[in-house]
């Protein structure tokens, strides 16, 4: 098969075989965590909802995942911080940390049906970048969530990597971990921009089965840091995710 042939091929599969599936298991499950939110008040049942949610999202797309790493996840309450390629970074994160935790994530994805909705009534906490009181007031409601013992979740290049390339990271996953005194856990994520590149809606699972992967790096201490120390821990914590990309790629 020649290679436009190929690209037909797999575009029409994604369109007619992978994506309507995908779509209804968002609306279904979105629409079950609406009504669970009535009751659910805490947001420990949606959270549950949305895990089955994203285990079907990566069946639908035809990718298989692998998460490596599960003992460096610490005992105590942390922040975990992942580099960020794809729109299926979240389902894959949503599949593979196995216990409670909630997104710091930009406001936009609130605007989203059936996420943002999902996002709203179930407790993650928006951050506005454009707007400092709004993202300090992001960062008190993250502390609150770790004090409250939820791990916290952060994407800390703020946005999808248009290259596959680590972008700048933000300085928020470490104010975080400082202020709550927990320790900051990193994550990297391997074959994800691949399946679903950005500025496409097609679907591309690996042809010869290579899995998606989600690896968890040792975790970062930040006891009796302080948070001048902020910027020095961000370079850590980026130097860190990248050393997994590189090992596991």
């Amino acid at each position: 098969m020649r290679p436009n042939q190929l690209s037909f091929f797999i575009r029409q599969r994604s369109n007619i075989l992978l994506a309507p599936p995908f779509l209804l298991a968002t609306a279904f499950f979105g629409s079950l965590a609406l009504a669970a939110s009535l009751f659910d008040k805490h947001g420990g049942l949606q959270h549950r909802i949305a895990r089955v949610w994203a285990h079907a999202c990566v069946l639908f797309s035809g990718a298989t995942l692998q998460v490596i790493g599960l003992e460096n996840i610490p005992a105590e309450t942390a922040v975990f911080a992942s580099n960020h390629t794809s729109y299926m970074d979240t389902p894959v994160v949503f599949a593979s940390l196995p216990f409670q935790f909630r997104i710091l994530a930009k406001k936009e994805l609130w605007t989203l049906p059936f996420i943002g909705w999902y996002l709203d009534r179930s407790g993650q906490i928006p951050i506005d970048t454009a707007n400092p009181r709004t993202t300090l007031s992001s960062f008190a409601a993250g502390v609150k969530t770790l004090r409250g013992g939820l791990n916290v979740f952060v994407f800390p290049e703020g946005g999808r990597t248009p290259d596959g390339n680590l972008q700048t990271f933000l300085n928020g996953a470490a104010f975080l971990a400082i202020r709550g005194q927990v320790p900051l856990v990193p994550i990297a994520l391997v074959g994800v921009r691949d399946l679903l590149p950005m500025h496409t809606r097609h679907f591309y699972p690996s042809p010869n089965g290579t899995p998606l992967k989600l690896i968890f790096g040792k975790p970062i201490q930040t006891k009796h840091h302080h948070l001048r120390e902020s910027e020095a821990l961000t370079a850590q914590l980026r130097e860190a995710i990248d050393q997994l990309i590189q090992q596991h790629s």
